[in-house]
């Protein structure tokens, strides 16, 4: 939500519990909901306010926790900033599409098997934020015609690298875990290292932009 008639970013916060701050910068997920987190995220790089312990973002979302006893009795407010000019990321990340849950997707969307693949691989992604566990990507871009439901009943483990498809968004998981999205294919490359630095630690970033390459296997 960027107000063009005013040096402040709309914003609409509620008290999330007795420390944080729930605040909404958008409606929808979309180019501008994704210039205004990163103006946010920017200026709480840059002049975070007193006591801030972390800043969890979502689509449209940031939840701002602040130490015990220190929330602010306002919400911090963020103002328009010129957009960055540099060149997102684009990353292009081999899939063998053998997922489990393939040929669901394509029952579903009235397709073929080759047709996901082809419609899944052939559109641009953006990652908007990473969340869930340490490295996954929620990416937007995933064609309208691949929408497809979740599981009615997560599995209790998914393998690392899956890829998958969860109503309108797609992602990667970068770590075993439980999980309900339709799995389509799988990647070769890791997400998350651990041993790795803070800001190296994970193969994708926010405004990272992604293409999926598909392979028959991996060697």
């Amino acid at each position: 939500m960027i107000d063009s008639s005013s040096d402040r970013l709309s914003t609409h916060a509620i008290r999330y519990g007795r420390d944080a701050w729930l605040v909404e910068f958008a409606t929808e997920a979309d180019d501008e909901s994704f210039a205004s987190a990163a103006m946010i995220r920017r200026q709480l790089e840059q002049n975070p306010p007193p006591h801030l312990r972390e800043a969890i973002f979502a689509y449209t979302r940031v939840l701002l926790e602040f130490e015990p006893e220190q929330c602010p009795p306002l919400a911090p407010e963020f103002f328009l900033t010129e957009r960055q000019n540099d060149s997102a990321r684009i990353k292009i990340i081999d899939v063998c599409y053998d997922g489990e849950d393939l040929q669901r997707v394509a029952r579903h969307r009235g397709l073929t098997v080759d047709e996901v693949i082809e419609k899944h691989s052939a559109a641009l992604y953006r990652v908007h934020f990473l969340g869930f566990a340490p490295g996954f990507p929620y990416l937007s871009g995933l064609p309208a015609c691949l929408h497809t439901p979740r599981l009615d009943s997560p599995r209790t483990r998914i393998a690392a690298g899956s890829v998958g498809i969860g109503g309108g968004q797609t992602g990667i998981y970068p770590l075993p875990t439980a999980g309900g999205w339709n799995i389509i294919g799988r990647i070769s490359v890791p997400l998350f290292d651990p041993s790795a630095p803070l800001d190296s630690c994970t193969l994708l970033q926010a405004g990272d932009e992604l293409k999926f390459r598909a392979v028959p296997s991996f060697s």
